[in-house]
Protein backbone atom coordinates (compact mmCIF):
# COMPACT_ATOMS: atom_id res chain seq x y z
CA UNK A 1 0.00 0.00 0.00
CA UNK A 2 1.44 3.44 -1.10
CA UNK A 3 1.76 5.41 2.14
CA UNK A 4 3.63 8.59 1.14
CA UNK A 5 0.43 10.48 1.70
CA UNK A 6 1.56 11.16 5.42
CA UNK A 7 4.55 13.69 4.53
CA UNK A 8 1.84 15.67 2.35
CA UNK A 9 -0.59 15.93 5.71
CA UNK A 10 1.71 17.00 8.24
CA UNK A 11 3.11 19.43 5.77
CA UNK A 12 -0.60 20.96 5.60
CA UNK A 13 -0.95 20.29 9.23
CA UNK A 14 2.81 22.52 9.94
CA UNK A 15 1.55 25.35 7.29
CA UNK A 16 -0.80 26.22 10.53
CA UNK A 17 2.49 26.51 12.35
CA UNK A 18 4.06 28.95 10.96
CA UNK A 19 0.89 31.39 12.43
CA UNK A 20 1.50 30.36 15.94
CA UNK A 21 4.20 28.46 18.34
CA UNK A 22 4.16 26.56 21.46
CA UNK A 23 5.91 29.71 22.85
CA UNK A 24 2.47 31.86 23.60
CA UNK A 25 3.07 34.14 26.14
CA UNK A 26 -0.45 34.06 26.96
CA UNK A 27 0.05 30.44 28.69
CA UNK A 28 2.40 31.72 30.82
CA UNK A 29 0.95 32.19 34.77
CA UNK A 30 2.71 31.93 38.04
CA UNK A 31 0.87 28.45 38.71
CA UNK A 32 3.12 26.46 41.06
CA UNK A 33 4.38 23.18 40.19
CA UNK A 34 3.97 19.50 42.16
CA UNK A 35 6.42 16.33 42.37
CA UNK A 36 5.52 13.42 39.73
CA UNK A 37 4.08 10.20 41.60
CA UNK A 38 5.19 7.18 40.71
CA UNK A 39 3.24 5.27 38.25
CA UNK A 40 1.29 2.00 39.64
CA UNK A 41 3.15 -1.14 39.29
CA UNK A 42 0.66 -2.66 36.88
CA UNK A 43 1.58 -0.12 34.72
CA UNK A 44 4.27 0.87 32.05
CA UNK A 45 5.34 4.28 31.20
CA UNK A 46 6.98 5.42 27.81
CA UNK A 47 9.12 8.77 27.72
CA UNK A 48 9.15 10.84 24.21
CA UNK A 49 9.23 14.12 22.77
CA UNK A 50 7.93 15.37 19.43
CA UNK A 51 7.83 19.65 18.91
CA UNK A 52 5.57 20.90 21.52
CA UNK A 53 4.43 19.15 24.09
CA UNK A 54 0.94 20.59 24.48
CA UNK A 55 0.34 18.75 21.18
CA UNK A 56 1.65 15.44 21.87
CA UNK A 57 -0.38 15.15 25.15
CA UNK A 58 -3.17 15.73 23.42
CA UNK A 59 -2.61 13.39 20.84
CA UNK A 60 -1.78 10.54 23.46
CA UNK A 61 -4.94 10.87 25.19
CA UNK A 62 -6.66 10.12 22.41
CA UNK A 63 -5.62 6.43 22.63
CA UNK A 64 -7.37 3.84 24.58
CA UNK A 65 -5.19 2.27 26.90
CA UNK A 66 -3.64 5.06 27.75
CA UNK A 67 -4.02 5.81 31.61
CA UNK A 68 -1.87 9.54 31.35
CA UNK A 69 0.28 11.73 29.66
CA UNK A 70 2.38 14.24 31.52
CA UNK A 71 3.82 16.76 30.62
CA UNK A 72 7.57 17.98 31.60
CA UNK A 73 11.57 17.57 30.87
CA UNK A 74 14.31 15.28 30.17
CA UNK A 75 17.66 15.28 28.72
CA UNK A 76 19.08 18.38 29.52
CA UNK A 77 22.21 19.51 32.21
CA UNK A 78 19.87 21.30 34.88
CA UNK A 79 18.10 19.17 37.42
CA UNK A 80 14.23 20.77 38.12
CA UNK A 81 14.20 23.22 35.71
CA UNK A 82 11.36 25.66 34.93
CA UNK A 83 10.05 26.91 31.57
CA UNK A 84 11.39 29.54 31.44
CA UNK A 85 14.60 27.91 31.76
CA UNK A 86 13.67 25.25 29.34
CA UNK A 87 12.27 27.66 26.85
CA UNK A 88 15.60 29.51 26.31
CA UNK A 89 17.39 26.65 25.15
CA UNK A 90 20.38 26.57 27.64
CA UNK A 91 19.72 23.93 29.63
CA UNK A 92 19.84 21.05 27.10
CA UNK A 93 16.00 19.28 28.01
CA UNK A 94 13.92 18.47 25.49
CA UNK A 95 9.98 19.32 26.24
CA UNK A 96 8.44 15.52 26.76
CA UNK A 97 5.11 13.82 28.01
CA UNK A 98 5.46 10.60 30.09
CA UNK A 99 2.92 8.11 29.08
CA UNK A 100 1.21 6.06 31.68
CA UNK A 101 -0.43 2.91 29.47
CA UNK A 102 -2.08 -0.80 30.17
CA UNK A 103 0.03 -3.05 28.18
CA UNK A 104 -3.18 -5.18 28.18
CA UNK A 105 -5.07 -2.73 26.04
CA UNK A 106 -1.97 -1.14 24.20
CA UNK A 107 1.60 -2.27 23.51
CA UNK A 108 5.02 0.06 23.71
CA UNK A 109 5.21 -0.99 19.92
CA UNK A 110 1.51 0.49 19.24
CA UNK A 111 2.47 3.86 21.04
CA UNK A 112 6.14 4.30 19.03
CA UNK A 113 4.52 3.35 15.70
CA UNK A 114 2.04 6.12 16.45
CA UNK A 115 4.74 8.44 17.47
CA UNK A 116 5.85 8.98 13.72
CA UNK A 117 1.90 9.77 12.62
CA UNK A 118 2.11 12.72 15.49
CA UNK A 119 4.93 14.76 14.30
CA UNK A 120 7.21 15.30 11.69
CA UNK A 121 10.52 13.35 12.62
CA UNK A 122 12.62 14.63 9.72
CA UNK A 123 13.13 18.30 10.79
CA UNK A 124 16.38 18.92 13.33
CA UNK A 125 15.08 20.81 16.18
CA UNK A 126 11.93 22.17 14.89
CA UNK A 127 8.52 21.20 14.71
CA UNK A 128 6.96 23.89 12.68
CA UNK A 129 7.11 27.56 13.86
CA UNK A 130 8.61 25.74 17.16
CA UNK A 131 12.37 26.34 16.94
CA UNK A 132 15.25 24.58 19.04
CA UNK A 133 16.81 22.21 21.18
CA UNK A 134 13.98 21.32 23.52
CA UNK A 135 11.56 20.53 20.53
CA UNK A 136 13.64 18.13 19.87
CA UNK A 137 12.43 14.59 18.44
CA UNK A 138 13.24 11.84 20.77
CA UNK A 139 12.51 8.66 22.15
CA UNK A 140 14.25 7.40 25.41
CA UNK A 141 14.51 3.31 26.60
CA UNK A 142 14.80 2.17 29.90
CA UNK A 143 16.59 -0.71 28.64
CA UNK A 144 18.09 -2.95 25.45
CA UNK A 145 14.70 -4.66 24.59
CA UNK A 146 13.01 -1.21 24.20
CA UNK A 147 15.74 0.19 22.68
CA UNK A 148 15.42 -2.43 19.76
CA UNK A 149 11.66 -2.03 19.91
CA UNK A 150 11.90 1.87 19.19
CA UNK A 151 14.99 0.83 16.11
CA UNK A 152 12.64 -1.34 15.18
CA UNK A 153 9.52 0.86 14.73
CA UNK A 154 12.09 3.86 13.22
CA UNK A 155 13.07 1.50 10.44
CA UNK A 156 9.96 0.85 9.63
CA UNK A 157 8.60 4.33 9.71
CA UNK A 158 11.77 5.46 7.51
CA UNK A 159 11.38 2.88 4.98
CA UNK A 160 7.24 3.36 4.63
CA UNK A 161 6.75 6.80 5.50
CA UNK A 162 9.76 9.15 5.69
CA UNK A 163 12.59 8.28 3.23
CA UNK A 164 14.94 7.48 5.40
CA UNK A 165 14.53 10.67 6.54
CA UNK A 166 14.36 10.66 10.22
CA UNK A 167 16.53 12.70 12.70
CA UNK A 168 15.05 11.08 16.05
CA UNK A 169 17.52 11.07 18.93
CA UNK A 170 16.89 7.47 20.87
CA UNK A 171 18.70 7.50 23.92
CA UNK A 172 18.93 6.31 27.70
CA UNK A 173 15.92 7.16 29.77
CA UNK A 174 17.02 10.26 31.78
CA UNK A 175 15.42 11.95 34.78
CA UNK A 176 12.15 13.33 34.28
CA UNK A 177 10.83 16.62 35.52
CA UNK A 178 6.97 16.98 35.95
CA UNK A 179 6.44 20.74 34.24
CA UNK A 180 4.00 23.32 35.92
CA UNK A 181 0.27 22.87 36.56
CA UNK A 182 -0.45 25.02 34.20
CA UNK A 183 0.88 23.12 31.30
CA UNK A 184 -0.81 19.95 32.16
CA UNK A 185 -4.31 19.28 30.28
CA UNK A 186 -3.50 22.23 28.01
CA UNK A 187 -5.59 21.76 24.91
CA UNK A 188 -8.74 20.74 27.69
CA UNK A 189 -8.12 23.76 29.83
CA UNK A 190 -7.84 26.08 26.89
CA UNK A 191 -9.58 24.76 23.78
CA UNK A 192 -9.91 28.15 22.45
CA UNK A 193 -6.35 29.29 22.59
CA UNK A 194 -4.49 29.92 19.25
CA UNK A 195 -2.54 27.71 19.32
CA UNK A 196 -5.11 24.80 19.87
CA UNK A 197 -7.67 26.19 17.70
CA UNK A 198 -4.84 26.30 14.81
CA UNK A 199 -2.11 23.83 15.11
CA UNK A 200 -4.03 20.95 18.02
CA UNK A 201 -7.47 20.61 16.94
CA UNK A 202 -6.58 20.02 13.05
CA UNK A 203 -4.05 17.35 13.52
CA UNK A 204 -6.30 15.44 16.45
CA UNK A 205 -8.83 16.05 14.23
CA UNK A 206 -6.51 13.61 11.48
CA UNK A 207 -5.68 11.67 14.23
CA UNK A 208 -9.05 10.32 14.99
CA UNK A 209 -8.58 8.72 11.97
CA UNK A 210 -5.80 6.78 12.69
CA UNK A 211 -6.44 3.03 13.52
CA UNK A 212 -5.16 2.68 17.07
CA UNK A 213 -7.38 5.53 18.01
CA UNK A 214 -10.54 3.83 16.14
CA UNK A 215 -10.07 0.49 17.72
CA UNK A 216 -10.67 0.14 21.30
CA UNK A 217 -8.01 -1.63 22.17
CA UNK A 218 -5.24 -4.40 21.61
CA UNK A 219 -6.78 -7.94 22.29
Amino acid sequence: MHRLSLPALLTLSLGFLAMTSCNDSTAHSPAGRSDAPPPPAETQTLVLGGGCFWCVEAAYELVPGVLSAEIGYAGGKRPDPTYEQVVTGATGHAEVVRITFDPARVTRAQLVDFFWEIHDPTTLNRQGADVGTQYRSVIFYANPEEKALIDASMARANAEIWEGRIVTEVSPLPAFYLAEEYHQDYYKKNPHAGYCRVVIKPKLEKLKQSPLIRQPSTP
